[in-house]
């Protein structure tokens, strides 16, 4: 199912221009200006849990956003082990965004804390304009690396590239990410279209802020000569090629694994998908795999930050919340089908099928690059757009 041009992010962007008092522009990503600076992580000066606990329980409630709908397990979780309802509400982090930034204006806060995949904008405007703001459980501060504690990195999720495996019994058929390139992938690419997909759009800007020379390596390796490009990087001819071979772009990974893993599919397609979906080789019986060993990456890992609502009416709760996410017991709820917690303690309970290395087989989001994210996804948005046409 193809995506309109106009995406869910423009409605962040409208959200971020009234606030400064700016008309909006056209175009369908946010209008990437100066951030102000990032505040540090806060901390409790005399961290007491069972104080925590307590004052949370006086509050008797907590919401929390997040753009994956497992946040409802975490919600009967929570609310089973302290006694305090938790409401759990699926929301893209878009309309989070822009949620959280009207009710701070208004002073009419209902959501409480968030589970934000859109780095580049919570570092580049929530936290810079303290509608909301990180805050670390000082008796799990060891055990979290430092590199994920502001923003505080609960947990990271990946988007990886799968083939069918009833269509191509010897394994994936695209061995380079040059490949997706080639006549023969024309339209047999199925994709979130980076313009209504955060981790998408900035999975591009990190590639180009990092990620060149692994495509240039890999280019080399496909092609046997150094690549030779006009434009600003090799990410960006990747970019540019990728967009002009025309990748079929849907609005969620359950339409591109629908695309890629029925067992009775007769045409062979590359999915580039949430590895949650690769629940439907058991739910629904598809034949979905990772494309292993492909270079220079598999797919690539997001991360997914917890932030407080800075004008919170449940601020315990909400601090409590993020203890919670921080241990095992809370974020196993939300990598039960794959996925990597920002607490160093917490070991990994699955991987799908052909990611054999979570660290070596994906491209990592940079948590010290999200600035960059937001000040080049326009950039980014409208180059893609003028290449896929």
């Amino acid at each position: 199912m193809l995506t309109p041009r106009t995406t869910p992010l423009a409605l962040l962007a409208v959200a971020v221009l009234l606030s400064s008092g700016c008309a909006p522009s056209t175009g369908g990503a946010v209008q990437a200006t100066a951030p102000a600076a990032v505040p540090a992580a806060s901390q409790d000066a005399a961290f007491d849990l069972d104080k925590l606990i307590a004052a949370a329980k006086a509050e008797g409630s907590v919401t929390v956003y997040d753009s994956s709908g497992d946040i409802e397990d975490v919600a009967k979780a929570f609310t089973a082990k302290y006694g305090i309802t938790m409401e759990g509400v699926k929301s893209d982090s878009p309309e989070t965004a822009e949620k959280m930034t009207r009710e701070h204006a208004a002073d009419n806060v209902t959501i409480d804390a968030t589970m934000f995949e859109d780095g580049g904008v919570l570092m580049g405007q929530l936290i810079p304009q303290n509608i909301v703001h990180t805050w670390i459980p000082g008796d799990l501060k060891a055990d979290i690396p430092e590199a994920n504690q502001n923003p505080l990195l609960a947990l990271s999720k990946a988007t990886i590239f799968a083939y069918n495996t009833v269509l191509s019994p010897g394994g994936c058929p695209v061995k380079n990410i040059w490949d997706l390139t080639e006549p023969e992938w024309k339209g047999k690419l199925v994709m979130q279209d980076p313009l209504g997909k955060p981790t998408v759009l900035s999975f591009l800007t990190q590639l180009d802020a990092h990620g060149n020379p692994g495509l240039e390596q890999a280019y080399q390796a496909r092609y046997g000569k150094p690549l030779e490009t006009k434009e600003k990087s090799a990410a960006y001819e990747w970019i540019k090629r990728l967009a002009a071979n025309e990748p079929v772009l849907t609005g969620s990974d359950e339409d591109i694994s629908g695309a890629v893993g029925p067992a009775a599919t007769k045409d062979v397609k590359i999915g580039f998908m949430s590895i949650s979906k690769f629940r439907n080789n058991e739910e629904k019986g598809y034949k979905q795999a990772a494309c292993t060993g492909m270079r220079p990456f598999t797919g690539f890992s997001y991360p997914k930050y917890v932030a407080l609502a800075t004008k919170s009416k449940h601020p315990n709760a909400a601090k409590l919340y993020a203890h919670f996410i921080m241990t095992e017991e809370g974020v196993k709820h939300e990598i039960a089908e794959g996925g990597v917690s920002g607490n160093s303690t917490v070991k990994p309970l699955v991987t799908p099928e052909g990611l054999n290395d979570w660290g070596a087989d994906l491209f990592h989001t940079d948590s010290a690059k999200l600035l960059g994210d937001f000040q080049n996804r326009q950039v980014v948005s409208d180059f893609w757009r003028v290449n896929h046409g």
